[in-house]
């Protein structure tokens, strides 16, 4: 059991423009745009893939020089396909190819804590059994590079990279190397449209790729904080497994569907146990999204990965990394945030939202605002009342702290005029924090009514900012309001996301769970103990079951689940199916050949899948409520148990579980069973909420039931 519970811890592009005068001139090169062509397993052995590639590109483009020089990258570890500058006319050609499955043209995609681990729960020390499991882990995060000489990547202590490692560490400009943490890494700049200008290396130039990796796996670091605040120890969630780095972020450019495919290439056959990812753009057709791509790939090779669900909550809708073999987390709140006072001359105080991480020399500051520090001056463009940067004069901000209307970044006009500190009004304080680059901090529009009238009502205005605190909140965990929501529209009767955890994509560290004992799970098991064992979200703090998923992952109670949802290939090529895929493209992708649709058993029910939870999404013109889920669960606890139905639900509509007793006579026995759910719609645009448990008194196997109408 302690196994389990340690692994939940768990092109080289080349534009030849001098050569290429002819075809630039003939054949419009300039106009060619960069097309991802995938088609999926690779090829027999006695055929060479890159070889293909150039006789299709050939017979596409009818010219063997520019079908050279228009080959980006070929893709050949661990699937097939290629990158290529293609006329749309080549692209479509190319896409009616029986071997292609889909072509689709690159885009740019882009990137979506030290309490969190101890607030679910995870102990920092680990038992000697338990930390050899976990220092076999390797964990494969394609993010933005990594920066190697921070205390939380040490390697003293670890011995060399587990055998099956098969990966290599380039080096680069600021990388000298990797060690027996991180122990790979490769960068990716292969799109000509978004070349990096700068050296080429797999070091962290922006810092997202550092901080993700060090919260998946970073070793603790004791005494960790921001300039003293948040004081406490730093760690990741695995902290004695292994990093391998693929780079596929760039500074201003973002993250390219071409590197992030050749990523996923390698990262598979390097040898990872778990693939995160912390990068999203809009949904898409799975066989034109890289990420779905190379997931479904990953999961074939018994590979977890797991994507953040994004950042553009909390309009619903938002939700990206759908695919249901991906395990989709939201970002929720834990049990600390932080508080920012304001202190005027007269004794009051107001709480404001930041990191502000200054501490102030003097007692006491001038205050003044953007209308009184104007400049006046008629030439000037802008608003002086919000601080924009041409209306204030410089003598009358140097020395003060300004109050400004809204918050578009002020604090930095405020420094270049020398001023000490800014307040920046909200409609609403987010739940997330804003660092200054001078002491500032975001304040309530009512309290900045109340600042606006002191100001403005004695002759010598004063305040102080205070350095940041943290509090405790008692309401934890509530989901984070820029986290993205459902509905999805790429399978709609799925739910996503599947569960929140504390942060951005903190559920990363969960790796390849291994088994009590024999097999390993696949990553649909560990995804179904995760959702199954959760905690529930609090909802009444601006969020929703479209937001919160299963809810918060809770990992010692993961660890022995009681029941596990299963989910194989052959599930998910079914499920395909009645999705609308084709019969070519699909067997493709299963690498096997002349696969039909109809050589699969049809998946029953609503969703078709053997999912953890339960989602029904109704038209607006929908009158009524009939859905029907078939289920089947797999006993992963001990000996013989019985577990019986326990069901929450709202009042206007029933559900019924046949059989409603399950019961198991050895660990590995598989049970069936139906859930139909009937009654009168939901309020359009309100998602309604069921539960379903089934419990043996020492399990409380728990699958959440979500009825949604779309807004008329």
């Amino acid at each position: 059991m302690r196994t389990l519970q340690n692994l939940l811890v768990i092109v080289l592009s080349t534009y030849v423009v001098a050569t290429l005068a002819k075809e630039t001139t003939q054949d419009g090169f300039d106009a060619r745009k960069p097309y991802i062509v995938y088609m999926g397993e690779l090829p027999g052995a006695e055929t060479s893939a890159m070889a293909r590639h150039h006789n299709l590109l050939v017979q596409a483009i009818g010219d063997e020089e520019i079908a050279r020089a228009s080959r980006i990258h070929s893709y050949g570890r661990t699937f097939n396909g290629f990158a290529a500058r293609l006329l749309p006319h080549e692209a479509k050609a190319l896409a009616e190819e029986d071997s292609v499955v889909s072509v689709f043209p690159n885009t740019m995609r882009k990137l979506h804590t030290t309490r969190s681990w101890d607030f679910l729960g995870l102990p920092i020390k680990l038992k000697k059994g338990n930390a050899q499991i976990q220092s076999n882990i390797i964990v494969g995060v394609l993010d933005t590079g990594i920066y190697l000489d921070g205390p939380s990547f040490n390697d003293t202590g670890y011995g060399p990279p587990p055998s099956k490692w098969k990966g290599k560490c380039v080096k680069g400009d600021n990388f000298k190397g990797c060690n027996n943490k991180v122990i790979g890494a490769k960068y990716f700049n292969l799109d000509s449209n978004h070349p990096w200008p700068g050296k080429l290396s797999p070091v962290d130039d922006e810092g997202h790729g550092t901080h993700t990796a060090s919260t998946i796996a970073g070793i603790p670091v004791q005494g960790a904080s921001v300039y003293g605040i948040a004081k406490g120890t730093a760690r990741g969630g695995a902290p004695l497994s292994r990093i391998a780095v693929y780079k596929v972020c760039w500074p201003f450019n973002g993250c390219s569907d071409i590197d992030m495919l050749a990523a996923f290439d390698e990262a598979i056959a390097d040898g990872v146990d778990l693939i995160s990812i912390s990068i999203g753009g809009h949904s898409r057709s799975f066989w034109e999204d890289p990420i779905a791509i190379g997931s479904f790939h990953a999961m074939k090779k018994g590979i977890f990965v797991s994507c953040s669900a994004g950042n553009d909550g909390p309009s619903e809708g938002t939700v990206q990394n759908v695919a249901p073999w991906v395990t989709t987390v939201a970002a929720n709140a834990i049990d600390r945030k932080l508080k920012t006072v304001v202190k005027l001359g007269n004794g009051k105080r107001f709480s404001g939202n930041a990191l502000n991480t200054y501490t102030l020399k003097k007692q006491m500051y001038p205050l003044t605002s953007g209308t009184l520090a104007s400049n006046k001056s008629e030439n000037s463009y802008g608003n002086a009342s919000a601080c924009d940067s041409s209306t204030l004069d410089a003598d009358k901000v140097k020395g003060r702290i300004v109050y400004c209307l809204g918050s578009s970044g002020q604090d930095f006009t405020i420094r270049r005029l020398q001023g000490a500190g800014t307040l920046m009004t909200q409609y609403e304080l987010e739940d997330y924090a804003y660092s200054p680059v001078i002491p500032g901090t975001g304040i309530l529009v009512k309290d900045g009514i109340k600042i606006d009238q002191y100001i403005n009502s004695t002759k010598n205005p004063m305040a102080v900012i205070y350095k940041t605190r943290t509090v405790k909140t008692p309401d934890a965990p509530d989901i984070a309001s820029f986290s993205a929501r459902g509905p999805q529209r790429i399978t709609p009767n799925i739910l996503k996301p599947d569960i929140s955890a504390p942060g951005i994509n903190i559920l990363a560290a969960y790796s390849r769970l291994a088994s009590i004992s024999d097999p390993d799970w696949s990553p649909a098991a560990i995804k179904s103990a995760l959702m199954t064992t959760a905690t529930p979200i609090n909802t009444r703090v601006g969020g929703n079951t479209l937001g919160t998923g299963a809810g918060q992952v809770n990992p010692k109670k993961a660890a022995h689940p009681g029941l596990i949802y299963d989910i194989t290939v052959d599930d998910y090529i079914s499920f395909l199916c009645k999705q609308g895929y084709n019969s070519t493209n699909i067997g493709i992708l299963g690498g096997k050949k002349n696969v039909s649709c109809s050589d699969y058993k049809p998946p029953r029910g609503t969703d078709g899948l053997n999912y953890p939870s339960m989602h029904l999404h109704q038209q607006a013109s929908d009158t009524s409520v009939k859905a029907v889920f078939y289920r089947r669960v797999t006993n992963v606890g001990y000996g013989s148990s019985v577990y019986k139905v326990k069901l929450i639900m709202p009042k206007f509509f029933s559900i019924t579980v046949t059989p409603s007793t399950l019961k198991f006579t050895r660990s590995h026995q598989k049970r069936s069973f139906k859930v139909v759910v009937s009654g009168g719609t939901p309020t359009a645009g309100v998602p309604v909420s069921a539960l379903l448990e089934w419990d043996d008194h020492k399990h409380s196997v728990r699958s959440l039931i979500t009825l949604y109408r779309d807004p008329s």
